[in-house]
């Protein structure tokens, strides 16, 4: 048994070293002006501006948290934290290049460009800025469109079903009359007064 742990351990190790050594072998193969462009696409899409507030919320919050254990220490807290984590404001620079290695990873230099070049446009700027409202109306729009085809789609299956009970009672009286299969009930279609630019999503199926 502690054999078999000193290998896992050697095995880890390895895997380890190996994973730091093929990393430091593609950062120096990646040239300068591909690492360049890959900085580039990644400030025109904001890659990593959602994370400029981690730092000081993590300070607010060790604040608060020391604050109420220690009231009496209040001002040194505040004074503290606030030194500590501007020392650590340096570090952010380490997530751009790690962030930016990952994209030259992903894509090639004229890619890099091409990105760098449409999110720096016009129409660039407005899909990032509009992207989010966007993507709220498309998951609306899809709700709506889905329930009227899981409308049309119970109500067709109950129309032929029935027909088909009907022909099978016709075929052998004897059997008895059957009664009609009620369509399956469907969650009903969107109310009428959507947005206009939703309304005709949930129309029934020619």
């Amino acid at each position: 048994m502690f054999r078999n742990r000193i290998r896992q351990t050697v095995a880890v190790l390895a895997a380890s070293t190996f994973v730091a050594l093929a990393s430091q072998a593609f950062a120096q193969e990646v040239s300068e002006a591909h690492l360049k462009a890959a900085r580039a696409a990644v400030a025109s899409v904001k890659a990593t501006d959602s994370y400029d507030l981690l730092l000081p919320a993590a300070a607010q919050m060790l604040k608060t948290e020391l604050i109420q254990q220690n009231p009496d220490l209040t001002d040194a807290i505040s004074s503290t934290v606030d030194e500590k984590a501007l020392a650590l404001a340096a570090r952010r620079a380490d997530l751009e290049r790690e962030v930016a290695m990952i994209y030259a990873r992903a894509f090639s230099e004229p890619e890099l460009n091409s990105i760098s070049t449409f999110y720096g446009s016009e129409a660039g700027k407005k899909l990032l800025s509009q992207g989010p409202l966007i993507a709220r109306e498309v998951t609306r729009a899809a709700d709506i469109w889905q329930r009227g085809i899981q409308r049309d789609l119970a109500t067709a299956v109950g129309e032929q079903l029935s027909k088909i009970v009907d022909a099978q009672v016709k075929a052998n009286p004897a059997a008895g009359g059957g009664e009609a299969v009620p369509a399956p009930q469907a969650e009903e279609a969107a109310p009428q007064d959507e947005a206009p630019a939703l309304q005709g999503l949930d129309q029934p199926i020619e």
